[in-house]
C-alpha cells in the first residue's frame, strides 16, 4: 500500500465539495449546548477546500456560505461572510505552504487560520455592541484544528483510486 502523500487523487466531483458544505452547515445549525467550545465545521471545510482545490473554491464561495450561515444562525448578516472571506483568502495565499507539512504543522496552520476567522466574526459582533463572550470562544476553533486530519482523511476518500490502479 502506497502512503497517503504518494497516492493519486482522481478530480475532484462538484457533488463532494457541496455535499461537505450541506453537511458542514447542518452541523453547524444543530443547537450545541455551549457554541463557544463547538468547532466551526463551515470554517474548517472552508480551509480544506481553498487550501486543496483554491481554483474551485475562493473568496466568492466563502462569502456566499458566510452568507447562508448568518442567515440560517440568525445572527448580523455579514459576520460570518465577511470572517469566511478572509479566511479564504488567507488558505488560498497560505494553501502551498500548508501542503508541504505534515500533519502535525498543517494543524498549527488551521489553527491559526480558525482562530483568525473567530476573531473577525469577534470583533463584527464586538463593533455591533455585543458583549464579549469570554475566553472559551478560543476552545472552538482549536478544537476544529484538532479534527484537521480526521476531516482531510474524510474529504479525501472519494478521491482516492483503488489499490490495484495505483500499482499500475
Amino acid at each position: 500500500m502506497l502512503p497517503a502523500r504518494s497516492q493519486i487523487l482522481m478530480p475532484v466531483r462538484a457533488s463532494t465539495i457541496m455535499g461537505s458544505f450541506a453537511l458542514a452547515l447542518f452541523l453547524n445549525f444543530l443547537p450545541w449546548p455551549d457554541m463557544r467550545v463547538v468547532p466551526d465545521f463551515v470554517a474548517l471545510v472552508l480551509a480544506f477546500w481553498c487550501v486543496r482545490q483554491p481554483r474551485l473554491v475562493g473568496i466568492g464561495i466563502g462569502w456566499m456560505i458566510g452568507l447562508v450561515a448568518d442567515a440560517g444562525n440568525g445572527v448580523l448578516l455579514g459576520q460570518h461572510a465577511l470572517a469566511y472571506s478572509l479566511l479564504a483568502f488567507l488558505a488560498i495565499w497560505l494553501s502551498r505552504r500548508i501542503l508541504w507539512f505534515g500533519a502535525a504543522l498543517q494543524t498549527l496552520h488551521v489553527a491559526l487560520l480558525l482562530l483568525v476567522c473567530q476573531g473577525a466574526a469577534l470583533l463584527v459582533r464586538l463593533a455591533a455592541g455585543d458583549s464579549f463572550p469570554g475566553w472559551a470562544i478560543l476552545v472552538g476553533p482549536l478544537v476544529g484544528a484538532l479534527l484537521w486530519p480526521a476531516v482531510t482523511w474524510l474529504l479525501l476518500r472519494p478521491q482516492r483510486r483503488a489499490e490495484r490502479e495505483q500499482a499500475i
